[in-house]
């Protein structure tokens, strides 16, 4: 039974509500003061507090301070005539569960009630019932989708559900979405498969991609009247985008959210080159050699990025626009960054890449307790939405939007949870990627891979005249059968970037506009 404690110095008044909410099985509890309620909390627990703003003695606001005080998650309800300003932030200010203005009904004291206590489970019913019911046309959609836009648009549906089941109590819901999503990435790699090398074709119907984006979404963006902050964040999944997002709401409004596509391989030196040259991998190696490494290669391979930006932007025609470009690649760097961001105000262009997720996929294979921190999507999610929240990027985004910054929110490829391995065998100057693999005479499972034979069909570079690529299709990695079990209980459930899943390959383009 839910127990409750009424406390106002008119309590006989209103004898017709407590009668209300006995009949509903509610047990009430009254008294006439703040100092009596005090101490009955002290005696007794309580689910909720109805509590009268206005009563001799110690007030309503006053008696709201000791018992936050007491008990900080007790749920209390502010009852006032009065409507003014003041009295409303400061009861809000304390953290009250719910604000109403006398004279109050019945119903609304039960609506308040099952606002505060019921709350998750009414939820939880209706996101279900809402779930079910979108379930079978979401099936629907994926047997008919057939361009990469509506792959786009059924990704998102499938985000926003993820996002919307992660707090109900029905396990069953969120395990029926995990096989749509496995059954939609399924589906995903056969339609790569089928259209992705076409996408490079003269006059071809493609997606914005890695090597477009810039010149065709961020370019349009970027004026002499207004600064342009452009924050690329490494191996953002589009799902921990929409968990942070309402972070960054409390200082822009979104103008445009669209999503592109990552070339293959899903990868920080092939997707993220890709935005900053405006060239596919190929055409990088042939053009400027001493910018591209290859996998094999000894060395960093994104070493160049600014470099890169630097001939695209004279190639466009923009070399006469003020720019910076900045990588973060840990704490200390993101700090000075922030420390010095007003130096920035007189740019164009401010290009921030900022290295945390990607640390953090490559932290969880690597240290145990970060398996423990993200041993699922939600939980991959809540240590990115943690990481933003506390992170020397929100601060410059803030000092952005102060500043009057345009801000562009990006990425190079998004990552996968990786649950089941397919053998692979290759010679030893095969790359190590988990999610990709080139080298010659790669032996491997052909149901389970996209195969490029001819790399410069989809314009990446063949490190020998016999060389090929291989990619993963959706939750697949690649293990060697030498030492096989070791390496597969090593890796699996790990997140890896490189192969073809809606995960890592349909990424977020997001424009704000300072509020």
């Amino acid at each position: 039974m839910i127990n409750i404690l009424w406390v106002d110095d008119e309590i006989d008044l209103l004898k017709p509500h407590i009668l209300f909410l006995e009949k509903k099985n509610y047990n009430v509890t009254t008294c006439n003061s703040g100092t009596e309620a005090i101490e009955i909390l002290d005696e007794q627990s309580f689910d909720i507090v109805f509590l009268d703003e206005n009563m001799p003695g110690l007030t309503g606001l006053e008696t709201l301070n000791e018992i936050k005080e007491k008990q900080a998650s007790l749920p209390v309800v502010m009852i006032t005539k009065s409507e003014e300003e003041y009295i409303m932030e400061e009861a809000i200010g304390n953290k009250i569960a719910d604000y109403l203005i006398k004279p109050v009904n019945p119903n609304q004291i039960l609506l308040s009630l099952k606002k505060n206590l019921d709350h998750s489970r009414l939820v939880s019913e209706k996101t279900t019932s809402n779930y079910q019911q979108e379930f079978r046309k979401i099936a629907m959609d994926m047997a008919m989708v057939n361009s990469y836009e509506e792959w786009v648009n059924l990704y998102q549906k499938l985000i926003y559900w993820e996002i919307q089941l992660e707090d109900i109590e029905d396990a069953s819901m969120v395990e029926i979405l995990e096989s749509q999503k496995t059954e939609a990435n399924i589906q995903f790699g056969k339609f790569i498969d089928k259209n992705y090398a076409s996408w490079f074709k003269p006059n071809a119907d493609a997606p914005v991609m890695s090597h477009t984006i810039f010149k065709e979404w961020v370019v349009p963006e970027i004026s002499t009247e207004q600064p342009t902050l452009l924050v690329v964040i490494d191996n953002l999944r589009y799902d921990q985008w929409k968990a942070f997002e309402p972070i960054i709401n409390n200082y822009y409004k979104k103008e445009k959210e669209e999503a592109f596509y990552s070339i293959l391989p899903t990868a920080t030196q092939y997707a993220r080159n890709a935005i900053f040259s405006g060239l596919m991998p190929s055409d990088m190696e042939k053009l400027f050699p001493k910018y591209w490494k290859n996998d094999t290669d000894d060395g960093g391979k994104n070493l160049f990025e600014a470099e890169f930006l630097e001939t695209q932007m004279k190639r466009l025609g923009l070399d006469n626009l003020n720019y910076e470009y900045h990588k973060i690649t840990n704490l200390k760097s993101g700090k000075r960054l922030v420390d010095n961001f007003k130096t920035l105000k007189n740019n164009d262009l401010t290009v921030v890449v900022y290295n945390f997720v990607d640390m953090l996929s490559h932290a969880k294979t690597e240290m145990e307790v970060v398996k423990e921190l993200a041993s699922n999507d939600k939980a991959y999610r809540s240590l990115a939405y943690s990481w933003f929240k506390n992170s020397p990027l929100l601060e410059m985004i803030q000092q952005a939007q102060q500043m009057g910054f345009k801000l562009i929110l990006t990425t190079d490829h998004g990552t996968i949870n990786v649950k089941n391995p397919s053998k692979v065998v290759g010679d030893r100057d095969t790359s190590l990627n988990l999610r990709y693999k080139t080298g010659r005479s790669l032996t491997y499972d052909q149901k389970d891979v996209l195969v490029a034979k001819d790399p410069k069909s989809i314009h990446l570079p063949s490190i020998t005249m016999s060389s090929s690529f291989i990619f993963a299709k959706g939750d697949l990695f690649f293990a060697y059968p030498n030492n096989f079990n070791h390496y597969v209980s090593y890796y699996r459930n790990t997140y890896q970037h490189g192969g073809v899943s809606l995960e890592e390959m349909v990424i977020p383009f997001v424009v704000f506009e300072p509020k």
